[in-house]
């Protein structure tokens, strides 16, 4: 796991899922190419478009979508500070999507069960994005338009164009879970026994 933590690599435009297979939890990964954001209204919008047979605002299949309300741009720039929102918001709608060929999830914080076990079960990756340096991550946003849902203010669907966006992969398509092992790996580092840690 240690030298999966420092590993760096790059996924760009097209997206595929033969891509994500090479990552491992705890890999760092550069993002460039087409990234849509959504949050959890516009996440219970699309389900039920999705329900009622209509098309979506995007391509599901293959899609890459960051858990973001970015803050109004300023003169010059195009996204505010764009910051990952706690992921679980969106865990009673991800694993319809993710049934349909989502790629990835971009956000922060543990998921549901359900939500881990549909994104292995369908080669999704779930990828923690920075959440103290969302002027960062606004940085790597080269472009920005909205495509559905613009009364949501903030949580609108934005098409975003980003290159080399900083992610950390959680859960990736083999089963490896960061957030299990790394409490693992900080217990064995402290001289705790983990599978004697108080619950």
């Amino acid at each position: 796991m240690e030298n999966r933590q420092k590993s760096r690599k790059e996924l760009k435009a097209p997206f595929t899922k033969e891509k994500v297979r090479e990552f491992r939890a705890g890999d760092q990964v550069l993002i460039t190419g087409t990234v849509y954001t959504a949050r959890d209204a516009a996440h219970k919008r699309i389900v039920e478009m999705l329900d009622r047979g209509e098309k979506p605002p995007f391509e599901i299949e293959d899609s890459i979508i960051y858990y973001v309300g970015p803050t109004p741009a300023r003169p010059r720039y195009p996204i505010g500070s764009a910051g990952p929102t706690t992921s679980y918001r969106m865990d009673a709608y991800a694993p319809e999507l993710l049934r349909r060929g989502q790629l990835m999830m971009i956000g922060k914080g543990q998921r549901s069960g359900e939500v881990m076990r549909t994104a292995l079960e369908n080669g999704a990756v779930y990828a923690a994005a920075v959440g103290g340096a969302a002027a960062v991550m606004a940085q790597c946003v080269k472009s920005a338009e909205v495509i559905a849902f613009p009364d949501l203010g903030a949580e609108a669907v934005r098409k975003l164009y980003v290159e080399d966006l900083p992610v950390t992969v959680v859960l990736d398509v083999h089963g490896g879970n960061l957030y299990k092992e790394g409490r693992k790996m900080y217990l064995e580092a402290h001289g705790k026994d983990p599978g004697k840690e108080k619950k």
